[in-house]
């Protein structure tokens, strides 16, 4: 399976849409969030005409749910670029693994069709580049799929800080708890009839067969994921940003130095990426903090299991299931309760009026990128300095190793 010269680098644009007109759409990666998406767009009005993925055993689970909630049964199919080839498929849903989104991104814009893209959005702070100006160059719509950015309480909540009602926000703070329970440590096996296992780790190293390496529990080990940054943290430290980037805007963002701190403190598994952490980013004049317990389920840190807070010299906002600023005294000062948006309707709203949507290519990147960041940091050990306006390590060929990575032939990075 050649994954170079897949697309025309001259696609067509994709078809012109009327305002009432359906939308058809096609899932690749269909375990888990990649099925809740799709039932999610099937609820705003599209339709899902293919499903896509690797293994028969979820194909034969999740496409009667497809065809239960649109009354039509989809098409089929185990090889993503047979969908890129449909030229009556407007968008993609892409949920495969982390590693894949690069390739399968660009492809997809070349092949001129929209995106839903899963977070986190790369695999290396290189691949977010390069999709986001695949995106810009071949004008398609992508949302990343960071929903808070869909959620009205969490735009209230971004403009409060933005107003500048809290003062001088001098720190901003994102955190999960949550209780991970041990993988184990399997030997290695047979990978399941009907998984085509080769395509399944695409660019990443040939191993053998491991079911901790395969389906959800990827998300443990370096060769597939982001680690819980990119899995958890990005949603929580995705509202940070977008309160620094009201504050400061977008494009001073991101931050110029970064510390973590953590290891694997509670089990003793197969797991790869840390159970307890603590991430630092330095902004000069402020500063971003994410904290990280996969030990305890407990909701210690400003009364919520999750969330994210601005810290200003007048207020502290805290905002998760709804929001409250605590003024100078302790007392609420303002107030909002949860209010919801639909993220995959407002990249279906966005696909017919060609508008950027809410959780853009760019901010998944920049807030994906924070997450590639800590986990340089953490990898190499200790702290790292950044240029937030080259997005480089300067003089400092250790970390700069970490931009990108290696690619297994033939699974190569399209160029752009």
């Amino acid at each position: 399976m050649k994954t170079a010269g897949l697309v025309s680098a001259h696609a067509a644009a994709g078809r012109v849409l009327g305002a009432n007109e359906k939308i058809v759409v096609a899932l690749i990666g269909c375990r888990n969030q990649g099925r809740g998406d799709a039932l999610g767009a099937i609820k705003q009005g599209a339709e899902i005409k293919t499903i896509c993925d690797i293994d028969d055993e979820i194909i034969a689970k999740v496409s009667p749910q497809i065809e239960k909630a649109q009354d039509k049964a989809p098409t089929v199919v185990k090889d993503y670029r047979r969908v890129l080839e449909d030229k009556d498929i407007d968008g993609v849903i892409i949920a495969t693994p982390d590693h894949w989104h690069a390739i399968q991104t660009i492809h997809a814009c070349q092949a001129g069709k929209d995106i839903y893209i899963e977070k986190p959005l790369s695999h290396t702070i290189q691949e977010g580049q390069m999709m986001r100006d695949a995106a810009r160059k071949y004008n398609r719509v992508v949302q990343v799929g960071t929903q808070r950015r869909s959620g009205e309480h969490f735009r209230t909540a971004v403009e409060y800080v933005g107003s500048g009602k809290l003062g001088k926000v001098c720190m901003v703070k994102a955190w999960i708890n949550q209780l991970r329970k041990s993988i184990g440590n399997p030997p290695d096996g047979t990978p399941p009839a009907g998984a085509d296992y080769d395509v399944w780790l695409g660019p990443a190293p040939k191993r053998p067969f491991n079911p901790n390496r395969f389906h959800y529990n990827w998300r443990f080990f370096y060769d597939y994921c982001n680690t819980e940054l990119g899995n958890q943290g990005v949603h929580m430290l995705d509202v940070g940003m977008w309160g620094i980037q009201k504050l400061r805007g977008v494009e001073n963002s991101l931050p110029k130095r970064i510390s973590s701190n953590g290891g694997i403190y509670w089990l003793d598994d197969a797991k790869e990426v840390p159970d307890t952490q603590v991430v630092t980013y330095d902004y000069g004049d402020m500063m971003l903090v994410w904290e990280m317990h996969s030990f305890q389920s407990m909701h210690p840190i400003e009364g919520d299991y999750a969330g994210t807070a601005f810290y200003g010299t007048e207020g502290t906002l805290v905002v998760e299931d709804g929001w409250k600023v605590y003024g100078p005294k302790n007392e609420v000062i303002a107030s909002a309760e949860e209010s919801g948006g639909s993220h995959p309707g407002n990249w279906l709203q966005c696909i017919k009026s060609r508008q950027r949507p809410n959780a853009d290519i760019e901010l998944g990147r920049l807030s994906t990128t924070i997450c590639h960041l800590g986990n340089i940091s953490h990898r190499l050990g200790r702290d790292v300095k950044f240029d937030p306006k080259t997005e480089t390590f300067p003089d400092d060929k250790e970390a700069s190793a970490w931009l990108t990575k290696q690619y297994r032939a033939p699974y190569t990075l399209p160029k752009v």
